[in-house]
């Protein structure tokens, strides 16, 4: 969990999260969760896309606590025709970028519907501060349920404000946005008429070992040799952490900002997660065509670092593996790796929303400890990683918010009795998935019921459908986006 990212793990340039695919934007890269990379947003979005503000309750469970805060939120109604229907982009676990205000495939949606599109950050992220920090006693009101209560009371107040209350609301999300536009449309039927639920991670689990296992797969679907090559370099970095003497020559291959020292299981773990993020989160956004955000990287894709893994003038695995890590330094700007534990649970222990890992990072962890698990564990022998596993992840959620490994497993148990997990009785959402992306395993990939359909894209990764279509794209992602919009059509009449 520590990973550094949500995104990122190595170097602290990915991204967090998480998370919506772009729409969240994840700053300081050391956090996990859904993957992205670091984000440079494009402030010509800012005339386009004003940031306008709404007033949310901070307790919407609580009739007796009247405080209340700011939400952030923009707005294009560029294409609206009197009688269309509004659209709602969900935001993430990061800041709700305004780029998607000009960009994306729900805009051709609305292009061709006329619809009106509202973009709402989530609570606890962006600019949207319910509390004055981020003490674990405020973060108890950051939940999905009262995320959902937001959209909820949203959509109420802009449907009177604005005489909207009689149109057709769709959701729009994508990763754990997703899956809150699929459980608006669940939860709040009579406010949201359809639900496009990109990414959607529906099933809470603690222990998440697929996403490995799917990330295996993805890389041998470019060279069955890749994620092999992989292996014997993880299992060759472990093994050189279990003695001092190597420690000085590993400071100088992965470049660290500080001489090696293992001291415990977790700092072994740290630095082997951290490594291992620079597959993950290539994998996980392989080939997305995510340029319009301000994303960096996007060239590195499962192909670049297979050859490089194959590449036996490099040297052996090892060699290999520290020259993957080199390239993603130097791609995002790296100065030197930090690996360091400590430094981490430093930085995700800060309270204060001008914190390092306030950017989304230690809320999102947060939610992941108190509602959802997700942790992509080493505990399955069938991936190509090695040292980081459940007991390592599931530790921090006690040394940062005081929650036990009980108490994570309770409120898993939780999430997924009140929502239902893979058994969504709802109707009129759809579920597109990529199967590169190692979320589609906690996702719905085959038809519910005929109004609750599954898109499953060969070929593509993480959110690939929600991203603007170019030329270059696989023609099974060309007619899933088809497809979506003739869905739309058809539940819009």
């Amino acid at each position: 969990m520590a990973f550094e990212t949500h995104c990122f793990s190595l170097c602290k340039v990915l991204a967090l999260s998480f998370a919506l695919f772009g729409l969240v934007s994840v700053g300081e890269g050391r956090f996990k969760g859904f993957r992205k990379f670091d984000v440079v947003q494009d402030s010509s979005y800012g005339a386009v896309s004003e940031e306008l503000w709404f007033t949310q309750k901070l307790d919407h469970f609580n009739g007796g606590d009247s405080r209340a805060w700011k939400q952030r939120y923009f707005v294009n109604e560029a294409f609206y025709k009197p009688g269309g229907p509004v659209f709602l982009m969900i935001g993430g676990e990061g800041p709700a970028n305004p780029a998607w205000m000009k960009e994306g495939t729900w805009l051709t949606y609305a292009q061709k519907l006329g619809a009106l599109c509202f973009m709402l950050e989530h609570r606890f992220y962006g600019k949207s501060h319910p509390t004055t920090d981020l003490s674990a006693d405020n973060l108890r009101f950051l939940s999905s349920r009262q995320a959902l209560a937001d959209l909820a009371h949203f959509r109420t107040v802009m449907g009177e404000n604005r005489g909207l209350t009689n149109r057709k609301w769709v959701a729009f999300g994508g990763s754990y946005p997703g899956s809150l536009a699929a459980w608006f449309r669940l939860k709040y039927p009579h406010l949201v008429h359809a639900s496009v639920a990109t990414s959607a991670p529906v099933f809470a689990t603690v222990n998440f070992p697929e996403y490995l296992e799917v990330v295996w797969r993805s890389l041998a679907s470019e060279n069955a040799d890749c994620p092999v090559l992989v292996k014997k370099a993880s299992d060759t970095l472990a093994e050189r952490l279990k003695d001092p003497k190597t420690f000085e020559n590993i400071t100088k291959d992965f470049n660290l900002c500080s001489t090696l020292q293992i001291q415990s299981q977790m700092d072994s773990a740290y630095f082997l997660e951290s490594v291992a993020g620079n597959f993950m989160d290539v994998v996980q956004y392989n080939e997305d065509n995510r340029g319009f955000e301000g994303v960096l990287g996007t060239n590195i894709t499962i192909k670049v670092l297979c050859d490089v893994m194959g590449d036996a003038s490099l040297g052996d695995p090892y060699t290999r593996y520290v020259a993957v890590a080199r390239l993603m330094m130097d791609t995002f700007s790296v100065k030197c790796l930090d690996v360091s534990f400590s430094n981490y649970v430093r930085d995700m222990t800060n309270t204060s929303w001008d914190g390092p890992a306030a950017g989304g990072g230690r809320q999102w962890v947060y939610q992941t400890c108190s509602e959802f698990g997700f942790y992509q564990s080493t505990d399955s022998p069938n991936q190509p990683f090695t040292g980081f596993p459940l007991d390592y992840q599931v530790k921090q959620c006690a040394s940062f918010y005081n929650i036990s490994a009980d108490e994570v497993a309770e409120a898993v148990a939780q999430t997924n009795e009140y929502y239902g997990g893979y058994d969504i009785q709802s109707s009129r959402i759809v579920f597109p998935n990529g199967s590169i992306d190692p979320w589609h395993a906690l996702g719905i990939t085959a038809d519910i019921t005929a109004e609750l359909p599954s898109v499953f894209i060969k070929g593509t990764a993480h959110c690939a459908n929600m991203y603007p279509a170019r030329s270059q794209d696989l023609p099974q992602l060309s007619e899933a986006r088809d497809h979506i919009f003739l869905l739309l059509q058809q539940w819009l009449k």
